[in-house]
């Protein structure tokens, strides 16, 4: 069978994945902006692409996600060129897969269920779905992880068959099993024959299991050649043309960037299979060495230099729009000596040209990463310009369209966001005043009066941020600015700013997601015209939002502390003792190896700081976003290579564990001695208090996870930072007028952070707790938490109080040990920074405590220490009732 054939062939079914927030954000915009009429465009496209399933996901933090599925699916229902193919119901929530199962008429497929929790839920849902009359796919994942041979994958597969047709019913053609696609030629031995594995799995399971299908992510076995298209690209079509013979049924393919398979050269086809079916022990090596040879497409396009040819006026808009600053000078001073006057040059086919990235980026055509790009060349034309400005004593910026300040506010030092909201607004001709980060309102006041600014922007990413930003807009309230302000951050949200922002402020406010609404809601603010009636029809949508969180209280219902503490979850402590770490006290870790953190990074949300929304590595492939994606990463890896080989930065950590015990129903003591005699600190905890059912799930606390006095046990605490270097050269290149980079460097410091956390909770658990000394877990397993235990760091929804890492730290000594510092609001320095805490008990897990009542909020003060009216400060986004 050639790949033509796979392609073509009936058996075999593409999966359309257009209709997935987080895999395409127009699709993502379009169902936000509650545009269903063109996300249907969208659904309509994937099927005259060929699409013979369309995978619908509406996963997103600010969507009603159950709503966002009902109406999306039941406009599908009423267009029958669409509703003609299979809908495959995705979602991690059960609460959205079954709000889809009421709506398709015909069936459905629900991606997807797996025996990870254990029998009884995987059955539950099974017997749910077979209800609805819907397929499911069934993940090769069990109690002990994913599984990566064959012989695991098959076992998973066939005891979930058994289960699901003898005990639940379901129909075995209604079964579809994806027995997971790993990254082969990754350079780790083990993983040399994952392709095979999957494949042998395949036929097994079609062999023994009668009438189930298998599918598969395509995308993940080529891994490990990202940015490499060719090479990519023929590992798909090669491992298509040995995987549908043994049985693949189904796959998310983009069959366009799908070459037929005879028409691989045949070196490089040699190559390929040589890695997939691990045919020889150098077959890594051999394609990585050949690959060099197959980056054709990029240095074809790198190569094209026949814009060099055209007007200087074409070629600074395509300088621009490509983020091309080789020969910008030139053509700025081209056009200098052409029109006369550097201002002319501003004014005129460089503002044209940001225009043009303006209107693409606003079309969804551009994507933020090439948008920052287009700044970096801007700034360099206008250095450029700068000295024959000032040499004529003209203002550069007379035709700025406002001017903007943007601030991180008190107590916060976290500011990616915000720099990439400033560039974008440059980029739309706006003049931006940065205050950069941790400042105070009194500073934000007296610049905004000095500098005769338009608007002001309040950024933060901690919880604490919200009362600053309360706090400053009463100010900007006292002192009679009437300036419109807006607020952005990942914890802010509109409600909040309604509900608690807005009342202590009369002028225009609006509350931004993200950069690409905040040029639209500047641009209509800025207008005489349509500045007065936005910001009433704001101000009455935020009205409205007040009103209905009055008629609720801002609550559900709530069981009481006694009841919540009443449903703890239980431990029969006789039958599971806690394991004893090796080497009780601290272990200070100063100038962790860069390079093994690398391979730690989860890419996933290094792509959402560049508000590009997808699966990785899916998000390289992806119809939309992939180009911008793959340069994108493509720069990262380029900054990593020189951050690991210049040593940017020296990581620095810290990690202790010491004997504690469970104190009252939600403490957590912790001793100096395993005797128990002498107290260094307690923990305080907070316990989940939404109603359960009859038959619910017990309400939470962190204590649950630690042993009551009478039974030995320990907690970790543990402290990382990536490094103060990382700041240092990211000021750096916001010197040489490069934020592009010094934005790149921030989020990668971002990301090594987080992988310095996991990998030193992985060394943790084998070493130095060592109560799982066997664990080889692929990075892909840790990023999904396939290991015992838990790491919750404070501000985080199992531990939502920010003030317990002054607990952590003073354990810690990690001023000393680890360079890290708390501001008052307790932001960690330097930002790139992660702290939290250790449990080892096997049942821990991440869990949200959600609202809290009063009762517990009392309850909490008391046991801290603190005044009730500090404790809501701290705890303002949980609370379940308004503070007196």
């Amino acid at each position: 069978m050639s790949a033509r054939d796979a392609r073509a062939s009936a058996h075999f079914v593409n999966i359309g994945e257009r209709t997935n927030v987080t895999g395409s954000a127009v699709f993502r915009r379009l169902i936000e902006a509650d545009d269903y009429e063109a996300a249907l465009d969208v659904a309509r496209r994937q099927v005259e692409s060929g699409a013979q399933v369309i995978d619908v996901n509406m996963d997103e933090g600010m969507l009603d996600s159950e709503r966002a599925m009902t109406v999306f699916l039941n406009m599908i229902a009423g267009e029958p060129d669409i509703a003609r193919v299979p809908i495959m119901i995705d979602s991690s929530k059960w609460s959205v897969i079954e709000a889809g199962l009421k709506c398709v008429q015909g069936k459905a497929i629900v991606n997807s269920i797996s025996l990870k929790e254990g029998e009884e839920p995987f059955l539950d849902q099974a017997r749910r779905i077979r209800r609805y009359g819907a397929a499911t796919v069934v993940m090769a994942f069990d109690e002990e992880g994913q599984a990566e041979t064959a012989e695991r994958k098959f076992g998973i597969c066939e005891r979930s068959y058994r289960l699901l047709v003898d005990e639940a019913g379901f129909p075995p053609e209604d079964i579809v099993f994806d027995p997971n696609i790993f990254a082969v030629a990754t350079g780790i031995e083990e993983h040399d024959d994952y392709a095979v594995a999957f494949i042998e799995a395949t036929r097994r399971i079609k062999a023994n299991l009668p009438h189930a299908k298998v599918s598969g992510g395509l995308s993940n076995v080529s891994f490990a050649f990202r940015g490499n298209d060719t090479v990519r690209e023929a590992m798909h079509a090669a491992f298509l043309y040995h995987a549908i013979p043994a049985g693949l049924d189904m796959a998310i393919v983009n069959a366009g960037r799908l070459p037929v398979y005879e028409d691989i050269p045949e070196p490089l086809r040699e190559a390929v299979e040589d890695v997939l079916l691990n045919r020889r022990p150098d077959a890594t090596e051999r394609l990585v060495e050949l690959a060099e040879s197959y980056r054709g497409r990029s240095k074809e396009i790198a190569a094209d230099l026949s814009w060099r040819s055209r007007t200087v006026d074409e070629r600074l808009s395509h300088a621009l729009t490509q983020g091309i600053a080789e020969w910008i000078e030139e053509d700025v001073e081209e056009a200098r000596l052409a029109l006369g006057r550097p201002l002319a040059v501003i004014e005129g086919p460089l503002m044209a040209g940001m225009n043009h990235v303006g209107d693409l980026f606003a079309e969804g055509k551009m994507f933020l990463p090439q948008v920052v790009k287009s700044a970096r060349v801007m700034k360099r034309a206008v250095a450029w310009l700068t000295p024959f400005l000032e040499a004529e004593k003209e203002d550069a910026d007379s035709s700025s369209a406002g001017k903007v300040l943007l601030a991180t506010v008190k107590g916060d030092v976290h500011d990616i966001g915000k720099n990439i909201v400033g560039v974008v607004l440059q980029c739309n001709n706006y003049e931006i005043v940065d205050l950069g980060v941790m400042t105070p309102s009194a500073r934000i006041l007296e610049t905004a009066k000095r500098e005769g600014v338009d608007i002001i922007g309040l950024s933060g990413l901690i919880t604490p941020s919200l009362d600053e930003m309360c706090f400053v807009a009463a100010e900007m309230a006292r002192e009679g600015l009437e300036l419109p302000l807006l607020i952005g951050g990942a914890t802010t949200s509109k409600a909040h700013t309604a509900v608690r922002i807005a009342p202590n402020y009369d002028g225009p406010l609006v509350h931004v997601t993200d950069a690409s609404r905040a040029v639209s809601v500047v641009g209509t603010l800025m207008s005489p015209e349509r500045r007065t009636a936005f910001a009433d029809e704001v101000s009455a949508e935020y009205g409205k939002l007040r009103e209905a969180h009055g008629r609720s209280g801002g609550r559900r219902p709530r069981a009481t502390l006694e009841e919540a503490r009443a449903n703890r979850m239980e431990t029969d402590w006789t039958a599971c003792a806690p394991p004893v770490p090796f080497a009780l006290g601290l272990q200070v870790f100063d100038g962790w190896d860069l390079a093994e953190l690398v391979r730690y990074i989860d890419w996933q949300p290094f792509f959402s700081a560049w508000e590009l929304a997808g699966r990785f590595p899916d998000i390289l492939e992806d119809a939309e976003v992939g180009e911008a994606a793959r340069g994108l990463h493509a720069d990262a890896l380029a900054m990593l290579d020189r951050l690991v080989g210049e040593g940017w930065t020296r990581p620095r950590g810290v990690a202790g564990f010491w004997p504690a015990n469970r104190d009252g129903e939600d403490d957590v003591a912790l001793f100096s001695d395993e005797g128990r005699s002498e107290r260094l600190a307690t923990l305080h905890t907070l316990r989940q208090q939404m109603r359960r059912g009859r038959r619910g799930r017990p309400n939470l606390a962190l204590a649950d996870f630690v042993a009551p006095p009478g039974t030995p046990d320990y907690v970790g605490a543990f402290a990382v930072t990536a490094g103060d270097g990382i700041e240092e050269r990211a000021r750096a290149f916001e010197a040489e007028r490069d934020d592009y980079s010094a934005i790149m460097a921030k989020a990668l410091g971002d990301r090594l952070a987080e992988a310095f956390a996991e990998c030193l909770h992985e060394r943790v658990r084998r070493e130095l707790w060592g109560y799982a000394p066997a664990e080889r877990l692929t990075n892909e397993e840790l990023i999904a938490e396939a290991y015992r235990g838990i790491r919750p760091a404070p501000g985080y929804p199992a531990c939502p109080d920010h003030t317990e890492k002054r607990t952590i730290f003073r354990l810690l000594d990690a001023e000393r040990n680890a360079g890290m510092g708390l501001t008052e609001s307790c932001a960690m320095t330097p930002a790139a920074s992660v702290a939290g805490l250790y449990f080892a008990h096997p049942e821990a897990r991440y869990f949200g405590v959600g609202r809290i009542d009063r009762d517990q909020v009392e309850d909490y003060a008391r046991r801290k220490g603190m005044e009730l009216a500090e404790a809501e400060r701290w705890l303002a986004p949980n609370l379940a009732y308004e503070p007196s």
